[in-house]
């Protein structure tokens, strides 16, 4: 994804500015270069995609973006009844490509697409550091814009991911 626009992104990060984009698109590529994963894409807990590296996939990445933040909600949901606050990361294996999410700050999930050319291991380590400098700069992000409406950034999260599937599937 290339951003050519000096505010990209969409819900909250409207006001992401194009030199904030490229810091984590810096992250995004070292972390594909180390673990040899295929894609990367950094999701919010509202279904938005922030921006994404890697290889150019057939699917839409706003259905992606949607589908992914839908199954952190319901994962959060299956966590909270097991007495934990939520799951930090998750893996889904398929026959030719796996995905993990790995929860970056309280509302943007790193997104990985990989197949057997690396190993879970390998994303797993690397995409924990990714994540690491990814919160750090989400963190600066957050620290110098406000958020939309005054309300919390992850506040109806669930509500908004569950009517853009709705939307999807019409």
């Amino acid at each position: 994804m290339s951003f050519s626009d000096d505010r990209i992104g969409q819900g909250h990060w409207t006001s992401l500015r194009s030199e904030d984009a490229a810091q984590l698109d810096a992250i995004l590529k070292e972390f594909l270069t180390v673990s040899g994963a295929k894609c990367a894409l950094l999701v919010d807990k509202d279904g938005y995609l922030v921006t994404q590296q890697g290889e150019a996939f057939s699917f839409n990445h706003d259905t992606i973006s949607a589908l992914v933040a839908g199954g952190y909600g319901a994962t959060k949901e299956i966590a909270r009844l097991l007495g934990e606050d939520e799951f930090s990361v998750l893996f889904h294996q398929g026959k030719r490509e796996s995905i993990q999410l790995t929860l970056v700050s309280d509302r943007v999930l790193l997104t990985v697409i990989f197949d057997d050319q690396t190993t879970l291991g390998l994303v797993r380590l690397y995409a924990s550091e990714a994540a690491k400098k990814l919160g750090e700069v989400i963190t600066r992000l957050d620290e110098t814009t406000t958020s939309p409406a005054g309300h919390s950034i992850g506040e109806g999260f669930a509500q908004n991911a569950k009517d853009r599937l709705d939307n999807l599937f019409r």
